[in-house]
């Protein structure tokens, strides 16, 4: 009976994590994962193709993982509202949480050679952004807002400001202040309360 593999594709993409944590996308190279996960370079020949193939697993499956975390801490509100400021404070709560996946998505998926990625992760990709800014249209469908507008200002709300409190702390080494998550979902209730209506009225604005 065959031996079974003594590292599995999780180990590796962890070791990768943590180099690109310390090092970026330059630092991820088959031969710094084999040695960081003290595995033989056939380990990493064996699961991917090469190079972009590593790349592109390491951001995707990092990504995915954030959105999957994402969709939920928004399914778990009944109230729309409550959903968007939930939202806005997991980007912060998850970044804390998991501080190497969150310095590797401090690049972007270009800094992990996506012109270079097999068609397969690339739609991946695409499917995984697809599906949370088809749940931030749905949660302005629910607050009773529509149109370009609305998604402007949600994705302000519950993504792009959440990101940039947790990017301005922690792209220099720093680390998230306790008061980091309350502060995000503070604004983003402010920005949801803003939200123009189908009709175009402020639904709060009375």
């Amino acid at each position: 009976m065959a031996r079974p593999p003594r590292f599995d594709t999780e180990q590796l993409l962890d070791a990768a994590v943590r180099l690109a944590a310390v090092s970026g996308p330059a630092g991820v190279t088959m031969a710094a994962v084999a040695k960081e996960a003290g595995a033989p370079s056939g380990s990493l020949y064996h699961r991917f193709a090469g190079r972009p193939a590593l790349l592109a697993e390491v951001w995707v499956r990092t990504v995915e993982r954030f959105q999957d975390s994402y969709l939920h801490a928004l399914a778990a509100h009944d109230d729309a509202r409550e959903a968007g400021c939930a939202g806005a404070r997991h980007v912060v709560a998850w970044s804390r949480a998991h501080p190497e996946e969150t310095r590797l998505l401090l690049y972007g998926p270009g800094d992990f050679g996506r012109e270079s990625w097999p068609a397969a992760y690339r739609s991946r990709a695409e499917r995984g952004n697809r599906r949370v800014f088809g749940e931030l249209g749905a949660l302005g469908t629910r607050l009773g807002a529509e149109g370009p507008e609305a998604v402007e200002r949600i994705t302000l709300a519950l993504i792009d400001l959440p990101l940039s409190v947790v990017r301005r702390h922690l792209r220099d080494g720093g680390s998230l202040p306790p008061h980091a998550e309350a502060v995000v979902e503070d604004c983003a209730a402010a920005l949801l309360d803003t939200l123009p209506a189908a009709g175009g009225r402020v639904p709060h604005g009375d």
